[in-house]
């Protein structure tokens, strides 16, 4: 450790001085401001790599060697939505034929297929669709949790929180108290974006209010939900707007202590209607490869010492740049997910399943320790060398075996429009 630190000293002396000064104070476990954050945010050449070597080994003191994953499925239940946010190209309208639902049968189905293949997770968010109630949400965990009780059940993000409440007519405590009765284990920390005002109301004019956002996050940590934490950049945000953001997750965590990870998603355009129709006026900057490791980086040095796991996408930037990712601040690879359907809507090429054993080479494959964890980062195990293979690892060609979102918006088993007629909806 002595040689690496060493090495970063050395590193300090020859980058722009007041990045040096920043990461120096990293180092000494210090915390970053704001303004530094946003500093850091533009670290290019040798201030980059700098940066990268700093995150690395506030992880590897931190969280140690172990690239950690979780086996989960995530299941969608509907892409019917009343919103029309401007980077989401999953949602449609109720009148569409391209929308659907799924029922609870076919969601604890679902469900039980994951955790026939290992899963210890399920993740289960979808579109606000109209007409359903609030009752709904509840009703879905309990069923899962009556046929499968050793799932965790990782569900629902704030914007769902409010539109359950609201469709109850009930305060975000209540309602995340009967979510809990019911058999939640987690909510995903999503819809957060940038927690900046401005850029909510440019890129989804009518979505979840910042102050919404938190109070809801809030609320579950201190009934004892814990949740995860989010970013979404590489849109029309500044550099200071994505320090702000993170120094608010930070602020949170402070107070509550309920964050389990922190996770860094890049915009993806290449389907999202604010890019592909012009819909805002703004310079959309979009992420390269140097800014996805400048946030894993950045998130690293203003989070350590509050929330110890940052997680790369593989979704978004595929496995190959993941492993880039864990060697600049990163430690978790995230989930083995089955199925994916929004970062696909949005044009996303890495598919929607990413076996134990991929996991395992990843991890190998840049010196790391491969575990498998619990939603709550407890290790569940230790992968050794010939071990027998994880259920998972024999599926060759998930799609098949999974269905896809291709697939469900084709069929016409789950119409929504259909479904809506009878008494199997809300």
């Amino acid at each position: 450790m002595g040689s690496v630190l060493g090495a970063i000293e050395k590193t300090l002396k020859s980058v722009d001085p007041e990045i040096s000064s920043i990461l120096d104070k990293a180092l000494d476990g210090r915390e970053i401001s704001e303004k530094e954050g946003a500093k850091l945010f533009g670290a290019t050449g040798s201030s980059l790599t700098l940066l990268m070597m700093v995150a690395d080994y506030l992880r590897q003191t931190t969280v140690g060697e172990y690239a950690t994953y979780v086996v989960n499925r995530n299941i969608n239940f509907t892409n019917v939505c009343v919103k029309r946010c401007g980077f989401c190209a999953f949602s449609r309208d109720h009148r569409t034929e391209e929308g659907y639902f799924l029922p609870i049968h076919e969601v604890v189905r679902r469900a039980k297929e994951a955790r026939a293949y290992g899963a210890t997770e399920v993740c289960i968010q979808a579109g606000l669709a109209p007409g359903i109630s609030g009752e709904f949400y509840t009703e879905l965990v309990r069923s899962i949790k009556k046929e499968v009780p050793e799932l965790h059940i990782h569900a629902f993000s704030p914007e769902e929180v409010k539109y359950g409440a609201k469709r109850l007519g009930i305060s975000y405590k209540e309602f995340l108290l009967m979510l809990k009765e019911a058999g939640i284990g987690s909510l995903p920390g999503t819809s957060a974006e940038i927690l900046e005002q401005s850029v909510r109301d440019l890129i989804s004019p009518g979505r979840i209010k910042v102050e919404e956002w938190v109070e809801i996050i809030k609320t579950a940590h201190k009934i004892g939900i814990p949740t995860t934490s989010t970013i979404m950049y590489g849109h029309v945000e500044t550099d200071e707007q994505r320090a702000r953001h993170i120094a608010l997750i930070r602020e949170i965590q402070k107070q509550t202590h309920g964050f389990t990870e922190f996770v860094p998603l890049s915009f993806v355009h290449w389907e999202a209607p604010m890019y592909t129709k012009r819909l805002i006026q703004a310079q959309f900057r979009l992420p390269t490869g140097a800014d996805v490791l400048r946030m894993y980086a950045v998130s690293r040095v203003m989070l350590n010492r509050y929330i110890p796991n940052i997680q790369v996408s593989w979704v978004k930037e595929g496995t190959r740049f993941s492993q880039v990712g864990l060697l600049s601040g990163a430690n978790d690879m995230g989930g083995t997910l089955m199925n994916e359907s929004i970062s696909t809507a949005a044009g996303a090429t890495n598919g929607q399943l990413v076996r134990p054993r991929d996991f395992v080479r990843m991890a190998r494959d840049i010196g790391r320790i491969p575990a498998e964890r619990s939603t709550l980062y407890q290790i569940l195990r230790v992968h050794e060398e010939g071990e027998p293979n994880h259920p998972l690892d024999s599926v060759v060609d998930p799609d098949e075996v999974f269905g896809s979102y291709q697939k469900l918006l084709r069929t016409s088993e789950f119409r929504f429009v259909e479904l809506t007629k009878g008494s199997n909806f809300a």
